[in-house]
């Protein structure tokens, strides 16, 4: 996460406590998914080691090791960039697409894990928590190089985007620094109604969510989907405790810095959201005007 020292505004959400079942139920049906244990959860985080073409290849190994076959696993080269984003693309019945994603590159100072192999290391586990049933949306799981260097994997991706995959394209899902504390949401940089399906689900899980506003500190990947409209949602962990203690871009961005329980709650809520939106994104609002 691109950050300055510059002071920063919070607004907070209801909070609630923790109660994960595997399977929920939403209006009315089933909502499966597969949520992986909070073990390999943990060893995938802990395999932040490395220089940012390490992460590279370690990310595509974890996917590929997700069940990412070679068909789907892909490298595309970034210009401007000598290190590629990398791609698993998780076939759906349609042509509509929902993409989640998450940069894997660090800055220089600290071990990088917070921010942001936190969200990267997640991308294969909920690969799996999607993968194990049918449906509707292809899912496109994109790690991001060079977000510290002014989200330039993320840039190139929406820009060699043609206009029929940014119609194609219900909803974009970002990760940036997790684990410092339970899931937060940046609410006005957010899609309402992806918020509002994420507050659905905390609710219906009894998970913590909140909304922390971080527009004074900086900008991440989500923003380069939101200048061609394509409806964004930043997940986050950027509490003013952690800001304060100065943990990104420094030496204590390390794994200790983590609250891994808190860490293991948003991949809960994450897994079920994303299986979530494979019903609900780009379905128009009951009281939408028909033409």
């Amino acid at each position: 996460m691109l950050n300055r020292a510059v002071r920063w505004r919070l607004s907070y959400a209801a909070t609630v406590v923790l109660l994960v079942p595997s399977w929920v139920r939403v209006t009315g049906e089933s909502l499966q998914y597969k949520l992986i244990s909070r073990e390999v959860v943990e060893r995938r985080l802990n395999r932040y080691r490395g220089d940012n073409q390490q992460r590279e290849t370690t990310l595509k190994q974890l996917f590929a090791d997700a069940g990412c076959d070679p068909e789907h696993l892909s490298e595309q080269p970034v210009k401007g960039s000598k290190l590629p984003n990398v791609l698993c693309t998780l076939p759906g019945s349609s042509e509509k697409v929902i993409i989640v994603g998450a940069h894997f590159d660090r800055a220089p100072q600290g071990e990088g894990v917070v921010d942001n192999w936190s969200g990267a290391s997640l991308l294969p586990s909920l690969l799996q928590a999607v993968n194990a049933e049918p449906r509707t949306h292809t899912y496109i799981f994109i790690g991001f190089t060079d977000e510290e260097q002014g989200e330039v994997g993320s840039r190139f991706y929406v820009q060699q985007m043609t206009e029929k995959q940014v119609a194609a394209t219900d909803a974009m899902v970002n990760m940036d620094t997790l684990g410092l504390a339970s899931t937060e949401v940046w609410g006005s940089h957010s899609d309402i109604r992806l918020v509002d399906a994420l507050e659905y689900i905390a609710k219906k899980l009894n998970l913590p969510v909140r909304a922390v506003d971080v527009e004074q500190v900086g900008t991440t990947d989500a923003e380069q989907f939101a200048k061609r409209k394509i409806p964004r949602i930043t997940i986050h962990s950027l509490t003013q405790d952690a800001w304060n203690a100065r943990i990104l871009h420094t030496s204590k961005d390390k794994i200790s810095a983590m609250r891994l329980d808190d860490y293991y709650q948003t991949y809960c809520l994450l897994a079920a959201y994303i299986a979530f939106l494979d019903r609900v994104a780009g379905v128009p609002p009951a009281n939408a005007t028909q033409p």
